[in-house]
């Protein structure tokens, strides 16, 4: 290599002098600046080139975290912070084999796309029952043992898995690559084994058009709901539409039945879970509880009213219907959104990520224990108060000796609230016992479901005498429905068909 050119002391010369001396100069650097891109050449040819990863046979490996990352605690974390190595993928081959080797790795980091579809966490440890299996090809099994099987020691659990290699599901479901990615998981419990975490994306389900169980899940159960929603639907149109049915009363059976209209489309969105992610299916069920509480609460209003009704000197009250169910909305809808914002708060900020994570129905996300404990409790008071209602307005009615056809209309109106308070009861208590998981009692829950909104129309519409009267006159006799605001006790007062 040149050395650089050093400059001395140079005494000043003549013109022309100059000039060719310039000319060296100029010449001289040229040399030396071509010198040292050619050496810089040769320098670069001789050192070994850096891959960059372009293997056409490199394995594709979904990576949760960085490279140099770890799952510590549920986020990624540098594995150097915590005195941890960096995972390094072990493959299994299709029949068993342990080990096997690949010619290159290519990480992909991130959680997969699932879009709609919802997001699983797998924990893989030695005595874990799900068990997570890294094909040479980059795709993952996850392997569902029995419960029995984590007792048995590691070495033994390849005799499971080869044994269990062909089985179908629900005992084990294949991930393509972009569905899933895989990582190191720590924790700061020194009780908490380390292991494999991933993060999965839904798997299809199986279609099994002549499978009983198929059948009442998501074919007649979805069925059954959406005739409750019509018929529900003909009961509120009904109390609705007719003037004489708006007083009290039918305001009252109105805003019943709208909430279990709320409830049962709920409900029914929670029925096809693999359509839906987590969000989804939580806002799916904060709607079904918030509806079903507010049902009861305004049974509840039914029953006060009804109690205080028959309790009152004057039945003839001075406030309008108008105004009354003013102050019942404010009761019952005040209730619902304080209960409800409770609940919600306990379940993303008290309830535990165990409890939130726990499947209530089928494979998701829901409401927690202690959110559906604080929606539940309420209700189970408004049981106690709606009995002592009507036990004491069942004691009153058989201590009156005479009473007047406004009397006869308020007897009607409890025998309506008692037969609905009936029936939402049965129903609430068949929900609660379909959580056991027992297949008989989710059955039973099924068929005293669809016969609830049935029930209601016959005690609101078919079994009242006014009401099909109401309807005959209206859609029978071709007469329109009267406009007046004095409800249909005082209109029929002295010759209605009751």
């Amino acid at each position: 290599m040149l050395q650089p050119l050093v400059l001395g002391r140079i005494t000043p010369p003549s013109s022309s002098s100059s000039a060719s001396c310039s000319r060296k100069l100029i010449a001289l650097l040229l040399v030396q600046l071509l010198a040292t891109l050619a050496v810089g050449s040769v320098a670069t040819s001789t050192t070994p080139q850096k891959n960059n990863g372009a293997n056409p046979n490199a394995v594709r490996i979904n990576k949760c975290c960085e490279k140099f990352e770890v799952m510590y605690d549920g986020k990624c974390t540098v594995a150097d912070s915590i005195n941890a190595t960096s995972w390094i993928p072990q493959f299994t081959g299709r029949n068993g084999e342990q080990n096997i080797q690949v010619e290159a790795i290519k990480y992909i980091i991130g959680a997969p796309d699932c879009g709609t579809m919802q997001k699983w966490p797998i924990f893989h440890y030695e005595k874990s029952e799900d068990k997570l299996i890294l094909f040479p090809d980059g795709k993952v099994r996850h392997l569902i043992l029995d419960p029995h099987a984590r007792n048995e020691p590691e070495d033994e659990w390849n005799h499971l898995y080869v044994a269990r290699i062909h089985t179908e599901a629900p005992f084990q479901y294949d991930y393509e690559q972009g569905q899933y990615c895989l990582d190191k998981a720590l924790s700061s419990n020194e009780k908490q084994p380390e292991g494999i975490f991933a993060t999965v994306c839904s798997p299809e389900k199986a279609i099994r058009w002549t499978d009983t169980d198929f059948l009442l899940r998501k074919i007649i159960n979805p069925i059954c709901h959406g005739m409750a929603i019509v018929i529900l639907l003909v009961v509120a149109i009904i109390y609705f539409v007719l003037p004489t049915l708006r007083d009290l009363v039918g305001n009252i059976v109105t805003s019943i039945t709208v909430c279990l209209i709320i409830s049962q489309a709920a409900d029914l969105v929670r029925i096809f879970t693999e359509f839906s992610n987590h969000v989804s299916f939580v806002v799916a069920d904060s709607f079904f509880y918030i509806s079903l509480l507010g049902a009861f609460f305004w049974l509840n209003s039914l029953g006060y009213y009804i109690w205080k009704t028959f309790r009152a000197r004057n039945v003839f009250l001075r406030v309008t219907d108008g105004r009354k169910y003013c102050w019942y909305s404010g009761y019952a809808w005040g209730a619902t959104a304080t209960m409800a914002s409770v609940a919600i708060f306990s379940h993303f900020f008290l309830d535990g990520p165990d409890a939130r994570n726990s499947s209530i129905f089928e494979d998701q996300d829901n409401i927690g224990w202690l959110g559906i404990a604080v929606f539940f409790t309420p209700i189970a008071f408004i049981i106690l108060v709606n009995i002592f209602f009507y036990v004491t307005t069942m004691k009153f009615i058989n201590r009156m000796n005479t009473y007047g056809r406004i009397h006869h209309k308020l007897k009607g109106n409890f025998v309506m609230f008692s037969l609905i308070f009936l029936i939402m009861s049965i129903s609430w208590l068949f929900l609660i016992l379909s959580w056991l998981h027992y297949d008989a009692l989710l059955y039973t829950h099924i068929v005293v479901n669809a016969l609830q909104a049935p029930f209601i129309m016959y005690v609101c519409v078919l079994r009242q005498k006014h009401v099909t009267f109401l309807l005959k006159k209206s859609c029978c006799y071709n007469e329109p429905p009267q406009t007046s605001d004095w409800g249909d006790e005082m209109t029929y007062m002295n010759g209605g068909d009751y």
